[in-house]
């Protein structure tokens, strides 16, 4: 039957793909000793069958971007590491010598610039000279063909598409070749020769012939010599057979038969072939830095790549992300400043051994910009865990990939303190603040304004007691001052504030797996876990007057083009009012002038927290000046990443027998802020102004002394106010005993929803003793009437008598 005319091939084009086929069976080895196509018969009907064929082959290759490694700078503009799937730098064509493209054309194909996608002349003479010699000497492929099978290995998504992209197969050749004519007439013969030089594998993990010269050479494509390129043009037949650092005879032997071609060819003359010849090859091999490991600030580089890989706009999701950053060939400008990195570093290596059962941590922002100055930790990145060497980053938020974190003890005072400065509570605000409190956990308000939980829990001091307001009571770090403060205001006021200052608080309620709720009671004397980096960014918005700004390691990226991909902008927003984050300021510098951080003071004004946890297993010192704040901590961790105690342990070159904040993660800041002090302008922190912020009410506490505490506390909770007992003699109280004294005193003021201390009967201080000469008497006297007037037991009487 006869084929429509519309459906029929012309003559001429019949012809053109049978002129294709003939090339097709030249490459696939049809074509030799004078045999010609198996299936050349005549033009009819066969040939219109394969002309049809060669129709539905691939039109065209789209050549996607090469794989390039990305750069890692710091702010100075230096590299600090390099990531990448592929060691690759692309370059154009003039930023190759001329003896490269030479070396390279003369031994893979010299005729390139003569013939189309396929040289047949060159593929038989190849044919026949690799045989008489017994070896690869010529290759046989075009440079077009064996750029569109690099391209077609490199552009592979999955196992299947490389083993199609090198199967020894008819069906592979045929479709290179088609490729190679489709490219051919898309592109110019530069085009193609440059993006070979880029795409061609040069042995030794370096791709590309700029990565090449760096690699072997120490030197960039545009200065490779002679002799070194005529070793790079060898290598790309056999990269892995030739590999100079490691068959240097061969590659030795496999570049002198470059410089011969070379000079047969006449490109160079004979003599210098032979000059080169008697050369050795002159490595100067750089040794390959890939990813953080290698980077000159481990773990900063560490936080770099989590945090990019957070960004859903470098891709839909982790793993795109992950190959944008590995093959894109970006540059990524971050706000690492060198000389506090190595300031970090060193500090923490200082302080704590990297053997140590133990960890030294510090983060370092810049107030008002998010921009991460530097991050340092003891234990170096690496494989050897005898050498303390750690893959864990302890410096960043367990969201990141950080560790879990360590509590920061009293460090979260500074949001209960600003809670109740936002609330309108006066910095003066005096409260009575023993050794020893029990308060009951229904005192504690959450969100919702209903309790967290239930029954007596008892709080002690481990500094200073009396009476306390929020300056003094700061600076000694008063556990029983601020657990009465966050009683009036409330669990969430602080608990949410923590959260907008940068701390990722995630578990506020008891759930089944996790029965300890961070917002508790306890949230005061910092019982969440939280890492340096979150403290810090948390710190840096009192020096910044309320304006909480997002951590952020990166300014800027930049595609492989140098045009800008990506800006990392400040994201910050106003959290708290001007005048009370100044009040926290100010309050907070007389732990560092006159406090228990004295010894860390600075040339310019700076203000902190110390903070101790439970079991001493970690301790931290926050700290900030007005243009930067960094959180020092260092936490007891075994050989398993195990929180464990400070306590009777060597630290560095220090023994613990009692861990704290202003002795043990102090000093680790200081040496750190002491290098960045040089750098800083002498600022004032600003003169608090409150008039922003609206007084909370007072109201007058009712008349509870003579009350059983029971009865007092159910008096104190019909009128919104809380109770808890002062117990610094015993805890052995009964609610039926009578109330001595309350704190305020009944008639006197406290804030609206605050505390009220009760003194019961057992813990009442001891009358005066009388004056006189019966003495004896009247001690004997005082006594049995303390000890009958407690209800016997004696326990009144013991109560008086310690008081």
């Amino acid at each position: 039957m006869s084929r429509p005319p519309e459906e029929r091939l012309s003559p001429a084009r019949v012809l053109s793909h049978l002129g294709v086929m003939g090339i097709v069976a030249v490459v696939m080895g049809v074509i030799t000793a004078g045999l010609a196509i198996p299936f050349a018969g005549a033009l009819g009907i066969g040939a219109q069958e394969v002309a049809k064929t060669m129709d539905k082959l691939p039109q065209e290759l789209e050549t996607e971007p090469l794989a390039q490694r990305t750069k890692i700078l710091d702010a100075n503009g230096d590299t600090m590491a390099i990531i990448y799937d592929q060691n690759r730098i692309n370059v154009s064509l003039k930023s190759v010598s001329r003896k490269m493209t030479e070396a390279i054309v003369s031994i893979e194909d010299y005729r390139f610039y003569e013939h189309g996608a396929l040289d047949l002349k060159g593929t038989l003479r190849a044919f026949l000279k690799n045989k008489a010699t017994g070896e690869q000497v010529q290759g046989g492929s075009s440079i077009t063909q064996q750029m569109v099978k690099l391209t077609l290995v490199q552009q592979a998504k999955n196992k299947e598409e490389r083993l199609a992209a090198t199967d020894d197969t008819y069906a592979r050749k045929i479709r290179e070749l088609r490729y190679a004519i489709a490219i051919e007439e898309q592109h110019t013969k530069d085009w193609i020769l440059e993006r070979y030089l880029n795409i061609a594998y040069f042995g030794d993990g370096a791709y590309g012939v700029q990565a090449a010269a760096r690699h072997y050479f120490n030197t960039d494509a545009k200065r490779l010599s002679l002799r070194q390129s005529a070793m790079l043009a060898g290598l790309v037949r056999n990269p892995n057979g030739y590999d100079p650092t490691r068959y240097p005879d061969k590659a030795l032997e496999r570049r002198n038969i470059v410089l011969q071609r070379m000079a047969d060819l006449h490109v160079i003359t004979q003599a210098e072939a032979d000059r080169v010849k008697g050369k050795k090859l002159g490595l100067k091999v750089q040794p390959d830095q890939n990813g953080c490991l290698d980077s000159s600030a481990q773990f900063f580089c560490d936080y770099v790549l989590a945090y990019l890989y957070q960004d859903k706009q470098l891709g839909k999701n982790v793993k795109q992300r992950k190959q944008l950053l590995k093959t894109g060939g970006l540059t990524i400008k971050t706000t690492m400043n060198p000389k506090y990195q190595k300031a970090a570093e060193q500090s923490a290596a200082r302080h704590v051994y990297a053997t140590d059962s133990a960890v030294g941590g510090l983060a370092l922002v810049r107030p008002g910009t998010g921009e991460v100055l530097a991050l340092g930790q003891s234990r170096p990145m690496g494989f050897d865990a005898k050498k303390g060497q750690t893959f864990v980053n302890y410096t960043i938020p367990k969201e990141l990939g950080g560790s879990s974190g360590f509590q920061p003890g009293s460090t979260f005072k500074a949001f209960t303190l600003a809670a109740a400065l936002q609330d309108g509570i006066s910095p003066n605000y005096t409260i009575q603040s023993p050794a020893t409190i029990i308060a009951d956990k229904s005192e504690y308000l959450n969100c919702r304004n209903k309790p967290t939980d239930y029954g007596p829990e008892d709080y002690n001091n481990s500094t200073s007691s009396g009476a306390m307001n929020m300056t003094t009571a700061t600076r000694l770090s008063v556990n029983t001052f601020y657990l009465q403060l966050e009683a009036a205001t409330g669990l969430c006021a602080p608990y949410r504030l923590a959260k907008k200052l940068g701390v990722n608080l995630t578990h506020p309620r008891p759930t089944k797996d996790n029965p300890n709720p961070e917002m508790a009671p306890t949230l005061t004397l910092g019982i969440p876990d939280a890492s340096p980096l979150e403290m810090a960014e948390a710190y840096a918005t009192f020096a910044a007057h309320g304006k909480h700004c997002k951590s952020r390691p990166v300014s800027e990226i930049l595609d492989a083009d140098g045009k800008v991909l990506r800006e990392y902008a400040p994201k910050c927003q106003q959290v708290l009012d001007a005048g009370v984050a100044d009040t926290v300021a100010q309050i907070m510098e007389g732990v560092i002038d006159g406090g228990f951080a004295s010894a860390q003071r600075l040339r310019v004004p700076a203000a902190g927290k110390t903070g101790t946890t439970q079991n001493q297993r970690a301790v931290w010192f926050l700290g900030f000046t007005p243009e930067a704040a960094a959180a020092s901590m260092v936490a007891g961790v075994n050989n398993k990443g195990q929180p464990i105690s400070l306590q009777y342990q060597k630290v560095g070159p220090s023994y613990i027998s009692s861990a704290s904040g202003s002795a043990v993660a102090a000093p680790q800041w200081g040496d750190l802020m002491r290098v960045v002090d040089d750098d800083l302008k002498y600022v004032e922190f600003a003169t608090p102004n409150m008039s922003g912020v609206k007084p909370r009410p007072m109201t007058t506490v009712p008349s509870v002394t003579g009350l059983t505490v029971a009865q007092a506390k159910a008096l104190l909770h019909s009128q919104g106010l809380k109770a808890a007992i002062d117990v610094h003699v015993t805890k052995n109280y009964s609610e039926s005993e009578s109330v001595r004294i309350s704190y305020p005193s009944p008639g006197a003021s406290v804030v609206q929803g605050g505390m009220v201390l009760l003194v019961p009967s057992s813990n009442a201080p001891a009358p005066p003793k009388p004056k006189g000469k019966n003495r004896g008497g009247g001690r004997g006297n005082n006594g049995g009437g303390n000890g009958g007037g407690n209800g016997g037991g004696g326990g009144g009487g013991r109560g008086g008598g310690r008081g």
